[in-house]
């Protein structure tokens, strides 16, 4: 591809329903192949959160390839939009107050990431030991947090800690929000339910991605310090790493150039 470089992809997903759930309501796709990954979470203590979840992620999993970032995220919010009709119908069907799951999504562009998320499962990036949330929760507490009503400490501890504000059914109309972001050589992606952000604070979460190495066992490391520090929750994750294969501290071999 001239003049642009083509990252390669690598991703490892682990989900587990945790220590204290009967069943695993969370749902992930790890799709490095198509430059989609997905993490969605049944919303807790509402009817079927396991058909919500996995409505969107066999949604998700179902879309076309497409040439441009921008068309592969509209695809993807149009799917949602889908879900988010299909599961307010279920909702009827079954004379339930609501079927919904949270969702975030990342697709790769060249040298560009998209994402898209409702609700208060997390996207967040490493790069060069930095850890940066991309995503900001859509719950009550982010709100009182945004107004300084509360610290971030009180935040964890908060009566309306499990209060979100958007949702894939939970509404007639679905508002996620988008955003866009470079991708650096090494850059690693992080999507995550809220069972990993909820018991396992972000220095450690950097602590495991910094440390490198196969990503099946940072994923696998991940959730298990979520179950250590309690597992009230089901908890999921999908690392990604990015990786310029022509990147400037790579030793290029060209032997057609001796002589």
């Amino acid at each position: 591809m001239t003049g642009v470089t083509q990252f390669r992809w690598a991703s490892a997903a682990c989900t587990d329903v945790g220590r204290v759930r009967e069943r695993n309501e969370d749902a992930c796709l790890d799709l490095p192949d198509l430059g989609i990954w997905v993490v969605a979470d049944g919303m807790g203590g509402h009817a079927v959160g396991d058909f919500a979840s996995q409505a969107v992620t066999q949604a998700l999993a179902a879309l076309p390839p497409r040439s441009t970032l921008e068309e592969r995220l509209a695809d993807v919010g149009a799917a949602l939009q889908d879900v988010n009709r299909a599961l307010i119908a279920e909702a009827a069907r079954l004379q339930v107050r609501c079927v919904g799951t949270t969702v975030v999504a990342l697709a790769t562009g060249d040298r560009r990431c998209g994402y898209l998320w409702a609700g208060d499962s997390r996207l967040y990036r490493l790069r060069a030991g930095h850890l940066q949330r991309l995503t900001r929760d859509h719950s009550q507490v982010e709100r009182l947090l945004a107004r300084g009503l509360i610290t971030a400490e009180e935040a964890r501890h908060h009566p309306a800690h499990n209060t979100i504000t958007r949702a894939v059914g939970a509404a007639d109309t679905l508002l996620p929000e988008q955003l866009f972001v470079d991708v650096a050589d090494g850059d690693v992606f992080l999507l995550c339910s809220d069972g990993l952000s909820n018991e396992v604070e972000d220095d450690t979460i950097a602590s495991v991605l910094a440390a490198g190495g196969d990503l099946n066992a940072i994923a696998q490391t991940l959730v298990r310090t979520a179950l250590d520090h309690g597992g009230h929750d089901n908890v999921t994750v999908v690392v990604v790493r990015a990786e310029d294969p022509y990147g400037s501290d790579m030793t290029l071999v060209n032997p057609e150039v001796e002589g």
